[in-house]
């Protein structure tokens, strides 16, 4: 008989003993400081308050909104959370997936466990269980799912968000199952949305979603046990036709990425700390962060500056080129999917930073006048099979080039914790006082031994632009 992948990962869910190695609890830590540290100022961008406009007469009730005194039930805060933290696209990406995975867990996590008076160490264990599942469907589908134009952080993004929930709720193997059936009623997201305010909202739907299909299973609700692998599940619907084509054809495989379902290992290797994530250094998308990172070096290392520059060659695999697809941004959303602004930015004023997303600063002519001599030259690679190239020619007729394989912030080269915490320093100042962002920090450092999330939580509250 053959194994149905949404049982057994259902029994994971609900089995699994809360029994996490010390560094697998740190990296969850870690990440909920960097999406907190995101989501303060990413509160204040328009996506984030037109969600809020839109949701807040929806449902109130228990739970924290960031930078508003209103608070609403947990579908729609952890909706308006999630699309704070990825409205500035400054939160990480996880390589399994190919998502961006804590701005959909952790406000799904945060908003439900608040509504539970749930503790600290009920959100990292719930975080650490739906990385893994959001992980293992991830590969399941990837990486054609990804590569045809899904937004995974979307689609696969809300799977792991009921994951997370149904272990928050403590619901039985039968019922976990359920969930994850019904979070794939909710899986949707288009790359096609990428540069507007919607592509932000994807995050905060999976947030949302994931909390109601715990919801729903929880109340009694039924769902089908197909619908990841079946005749009509999400294997063949949302990689397509070709499923079993490519499949078997694999020669290549990334992050896990293998078009197939683990079932006799879910749990091993525990994804959090076998892949770990990619932190963001620069508030862009990270497709484009090799290149900025292979720029920085030779400025570094060379001395040149923008002045010096003939030209800029970009060998980069076509699939991170599909994801900066704007050529010619005309404004701070287009900005951050732009591959000419990204290494235009860090070639100009040698550094990328929230304040190069204002909209004066996007139209700058510093910049934009570099536009012309970056040119593209897509490789049909995946990016473990070919590294990013960045080609300087100077006036002077000097080449130079930098070859990166994988960015500052990843496995490779992660962050310390200093690094972490001057990240949030740096997203809360213009936005929190002094005061607000040492007592956001004193509780995010205690938040393994919260015994209530809402502890953490009422620090998010505040309204925002009041510094002193």
């Amino acid at each position: 008989m053959s194994k149905n992948p949404l049982e057994l990962y259902g029994a994971w869910v609900a089995e699994t003993p809360a029994a996490w190695p010390e560094d697998a609890l740190d990296w969850a830590h870690r990440e909920f400081v960097d999406l907190v540290a995101v989501m303060i100022p990413g509160a204040a961008e328009p996506a984030s308050q037109y969600a809020f406009n839109a949701v807040q007469d929806w449902g109130q009730g228990p739970c924290a909104v960031a930078g508003q005194r209103k608070r609403l039930s947990a579908p729609w805060a952890a909706l308006v959370n999630g699309t704070a933290g990825h409205a500035l696209d400054f939160d990480d990406n996880f390589d399994p997936p190919k998502a961006h995975a804590t701005t959909v867990l952790a406000p799904a996590i945060l908003a439900l466990a608040e509504q539970e008076n749930l503790s600290g160490a009920a959100c990292l264990d719930a975080y650490i269980v739906g990385l893994q599942i959001m992980g293992r469907v991830g590969q399941g589908v990837n990486p054609t799912h990804r590569n045809r134009g899904w937004h995974a952080t979307a689609t696969v993004g809300v799977i792991g968000a009921a994951a997370a929930c149904a272990r928050l709720l403590k619901l039985d193997a039968a019922a976990s199952a359920t969930a994850l059936s019904a979070a794939t009623s909710m899986s949707a997201g288009f790359m096609s949305q990428f540069g507007t305010m919607m592509k932000p909202v994807h995050a905060g739907l999976a947030a949302k979603g994931g909390i109601m299909a715990a919801g729903f299973a929880q109340a009694g609700i039924t769902a089908g046990m197909e619908t990841l692998d079946g005749r009509t599940g999400m294997n063949r619907l949302m990689v397509g036709p070709d499923y079993e084509a490519l499949r078997d054809t694999i020669t290549h495989v990334e992050h896990g990425q293998n078009l197939r379902y683990e079932l006799d290992s879910i749990g091993a290797p525990l994804l959090i700390t076998e892949h770990k994530f990619r932190v963001k250094r620069f508030p862009t998308c990270g497709a484009i962060h090799r290149a900025m990172d292979g720029m920085l070096d030779l400025r570094a290392r060379h001395g040149f500056t923008a002045a010096d520059v003939a030209s800029v060659d970009l060998h980069m695999p076509r699939v991170h080129f599909n994801n900066v697809m704007y050529t010619d941004p005309q404004d701070p959303l287009q900005a951050k999917f732009s591959a000419e602004y990204a290494v235009g930015c860090v070639l100009a004023r040698g550094d990328c930073t929230l304040a190069d997303f204002r909209p004066d600063a996007v139209m700058r002519a510093d910049v934009r006048s570099l536009f012309p001599i970056i040119h593209r030259h897509p490789v049909d690679k995946l990016e473990g099979e070919f590294p990013t190239e960045v080609h300087v020619t100077l006036k002077d007729g000097r080449q130079l080039k930098a070859v990166v394989d994988m960015p500052l912030g990843s496995k490779k080269a992660p962050f310390s914790w200093a690094q972490y915490w001057s990240k949030f320093d740096a997203c809360c100042d213009g936005v929190l006082s002094d005061r607000d962002t040492r007592d956001l920090r004193l509780a995010l450092e205690r938040m393994p031994s919260l015994p209530n999330i809402g502890d953490l939580m009422r620090h998010v509250v505040l309204p925002f632009a009041q510094v002193a």
